[in-house]
């Protein structure tokens, strides 16, 4: 099935890196926002290893339900977080993390994710 077309109940992560994760078929669905438009707005990611780039969800992906339920708990943050550990720069995930100052990518290191994280509500 084409991830693009399955229905996603996404959740906010407090992370600002990070920002929407879904548990799907006992996996971590995860949505890095970019530095964009210097980069393609989210990259996603399932259980730490890349799918692609999603530059229009509304229209690439109508049926990802964004944000549609309540944040994940500090424990599921957390546990998000380390599945993504070292990919918070755009081509972190292909062996290439970007360094431009123009985008922002040269902040986004594990510290950087783990500050702008907030507590569930």
């Amino acid at each position: 099935m084409d991830v693009l077309v399955r229905p996603i109940g996404w959740r906010h992560t407090g992370a600002r890196v990070f920002v929407y994760a879904a548990r799907v078929d006992h996996a971590w669905w995860v949505l890095r926002l970019n530095g964009f438009p210097d980069h393609p707005l989210y990259t996603l990611f399932m259980e730490g290893i890349v799918a692609g780039d999603v530059q229009d969800i509304a229209i690439r992906a109508p049926a990802w339900d964004l944000p549609g339920r309540p944040a994940l708990s500090d424990l599921e943050r957390d546990e998000v977080l380390t599945v993504m550990r070292g990919l918070g720069r755009y081509g972190s995930e292909v062996g290439r993390p970007c360094a431009g100052a123009w985008c922002g990518c040269e902040l986004r290191t594990d510290d950087y994710v783990r500050e702008g994280t907030t507590p569930a509500q």
